[in-house]
This record gives structure tokens, C-alpha cells and sequence, in this order.
């Protein structure tokens, strides 16, 4: 049992190293003001939360976002809202494929974990990471700008979160859950090599 674990840890700490290098891969979108980008990084801990759990993939997004600490420009605001999201998307994801252990569960927890974090990242961004911006990185007004460059008829923060980030958070969450599928067949047995 204390080497089941000891893998699933040791598994988890090199998921959450691959989930690093994957957040450094980020992709502009025109349709997004620029401070928002696409990246895969949430992939590595969705594939933790259904080899492992939702604890060994909660792991994993801390450890993503640690590493990612030491390249930061966001004075970890960035990180602390990577990874509260990355929290809320693999926690329901893991949890459900827990509970029906088939490729039925798999699909309704992601689509599941897509949502909750879609929902997540509105209210973690309005109460947590913008007013942290406000404070130290960038004035709301030019948070708005940004918005209001791609949409000038949004007036507010609160409406720019809901039009912009999220749709584009669970599109995001489908996505990863779409390679995770594609993948995750393929790489289960070297993940539960010494587990089963």
C-alpha cells in the first residue's frame, strides 16, 4: 500500500513538471484581449485525477504552478487563479469518474469539471485575481480597455468575465478533456504499472 502511494506521489510530481512546461506553451487568441491565452497545462492533472484521484491531481496543479513561480510575471496572482481553476476542473472530474468507473463517467466528469471551472473562474477572478491586479499590476479601467477593444459595448469587469473568460474557460476544459481521451488509453498502463 505505502508503494501504491509512493508511486501515485512520485507519477503526480512528474505530471505536475510536464503540466510546467505545457503552461509555457501558451496561445494568443484575437477573439481574447491579450493577457488571456490558451495553454494545455490542466491536461497532466486531469490525467492524475482519473489514474489517481482528485488528491494526486490537486498535487499536481500545485506543482505546476510552484514551478512556475520562479518564471512569474503575474507576482503569483497568476498562479494562485491556475491553479484555484485547475482545482475546480479535475476535483469534479475525479471525483465523478470515481464514483462510475467507465468511459461514460470519464466524459460526464469532464464536461462536469469543464463547467465548474468555466463558473469557478468568473467569481476567482472578479473577487481574487483582478482585485490583486488592481493593486499592484494593472488599473481596472485598463483591464476593461482590453476588453472593450475586442467588445466596446461591455461596461464592466463582472460582464467582460461572463462574455469573455467564461466561455472561453470550459471551451478549454473540453479541449484538454478531448487530448485527455485521445491519450489517456494509451499511457494508463505505464501510469498504474506498479499500482494495480
Amino acid at each position: 500500500m505505502k508503494n501504491k502511494k509512493l508511486y501515485a506521489l512520485t507519477a503526480s510530481a512528474l505530471l505536475g513538471a510536464v503540466g510546467f512546461v505545457l503552461m509555457a506553451i501558451e496561445i494568443s487568441l484575437p477573439i481574447m484581449p491579450s493577457f488571456i491565452k490558451l495553454d494545455f497545462s490542466e491536461l497532466p492533472a486531469l490525467i492524475a485525477a482519473f489514474a489517481y484521484g482528485p488528491t494526486y491531481a490537486i498535487a499536481v496543479c500545485f506543482v505546476k504552478n510552484f514551478l512556475h513561480l520562479f518564471i512569474t510575471n503575474t507576482a503569483a496572482v497568476g498562479e494562485l487563479a491556475n491553479f484555484l481553476m485547475g482545482v475546480f476542473f479535475v476535483v469534479p472530474a475525479g471525483l465523478i469518474y470515481k464514483k462510475i468507473k467507465s468511459r461514460k463517467g470519464a466524459l460526464l466528469g469532464s464536461l462536469m469539471g469543464s463547467v465548474v471551472m468555466g463558473i469557478a473562474c468568473v467569481f476567482i477572478n472578479l473577487f481574487i485575481t483582478y482585485p490583486i491586479y488592481y493593486q499592484i499590476l494593472i488599473p481596472e479601467q485598463v483591464i476593461l480597455s482590453m476588453y472593450q477593444a475586442i467588445l466596446p459595448s461591455v461596461d464592466s469587469i463582472f460582464k467582460s468575465l461572463l462574455i469573455f473568460n467564461l466561455p472561453f474557460t470550459v471551451a478549454k476544459g473540453i479541449l484538454v478533456s478531448i487530448i485527455c481521451f485521445v491519450i489517456y488509453k494509451k499511457i494508463s498502463p505505464i501510469l498504474k504499472s506498479k499500482i494495480s
